[in-house]
């Protein structure tokens, strides 16, 4: 399922979990289905003609999650988009993220980073957006050195690797 078709589920959500006042609660409740969803075995059995869709709403119900996502995760199984949650959850988190005034930025670097290290980027990019921002960390040993930064539509290549292959580019022309 592209994007273009997850985006009217993911808003549908996004409203009623604003007007419900639960953002954060079906946050986990959408990332619980996705993750269920996004394995493959799940994946399998949520495709099988056999599966009922109550079946199916109560295999990826998290209970306590409120009869609004109990209600989403049936309009989902009618319709046949139950498989599609990954994408239906990311497109959420983004909405969420821009409601909340928060910047994702996943902080990719050659080696860990320590606690100091972290709070460090996340002031300068709380200061460059101006607002506030959730950092996750990775690592890639093939950067070198340095850390790439992905905070959405800003991509901040401080990487070694990175700025070697802005060297050669530059010395190749």
């Amino acid at each position: 399922m592209s994007l273009t078709l997850a985006r009217p589920y993911a808003r549908a959500a996004f409203a009623v979990a604003k007007e419900e006042g639960k953002l954060a609660d079906w946050s986990e409740a959408l990332g619980f289905a996705a993750t269920l969803a996004g394995d493959a075995r799940v994946a399998s059995l949520l495709r099988n003609p056999q599966l009922t869709a109550s079946d199916a709403v109560a295999l990826l119900f998290r209970n306590g999650a409120g009869d609004g996502v109990q209600r989403f995760l049936g309009v989902l199984a009618d319709s046949k988009r139950l498989p599609q949650l990954p994408e239906i959850a990311a497109l959420y988190e983004q909405l969420r993220a821009e409601a909340e005034h928060v910047v994702k930025a996943k902080v990719t670097s050659a080696t860990t980073l320590d606690g100091a290290e972290v709070e460090k980027i996340k002031a300068a990019l709380r200061k460059r957006f101006a607002r506030e921002v959730e950092v996750e960390t990775a690592v890639d040993e093939s950067l070198i050195g340095g850390a790439v930064i992905d905070a959405g539509d800003v991509v901040i290549d401080g990487s070694l690797k990175g700025k070697l292959a802005r060297l050669q580019t530059a010395l190749a022309n």
